[in-house]
């Protein structure tokens, strides 16, 4: 699943496995506000060429994911996977 609200850019060549989810924001968390008048939050995010992507991996708002890196089954990419890294887990992190 895809779930823009600014901008996600993914570039050639990306092979994104099952059941992922793949979203530049998430909701605020005003105290003030009703659970259902919280605004959006976006960040864009970046996807470059020749990435895979595992089943089930959640990449969240504001990230970059470098060409050529590998994201891990299941993992929380929670911040920037440099091009040509492994990346896995939750939050998903280098492997080598």
């Amino acid at each position: 699943m895809i779930d823009a609200s600014e901008t996600i850019m993914i570039g050639e060549d990306v092979m994104i496995g099952p059941g992922c989810y793949i979203t530049d924001h998430d909701h605020g968390t005003e105290p003030s506000r009703l659970t259902r008048d919280q605004p959006l939050l976006g960040m864009a995010l970046t996807i470059g060429s020749n990435v895979w992507i595992g089943a089930n991996v959640t990449v969240l708002k504001g990230v970059t994911i470098g060409s050529n890196a590998v994201v891990g089954a299941g993992s929380v990419v929670t911040r920037d996977v440099p091009a040509g890294k492994t990346y896995a887990g939750n939050p998903a992190r280098d492997l080598r």
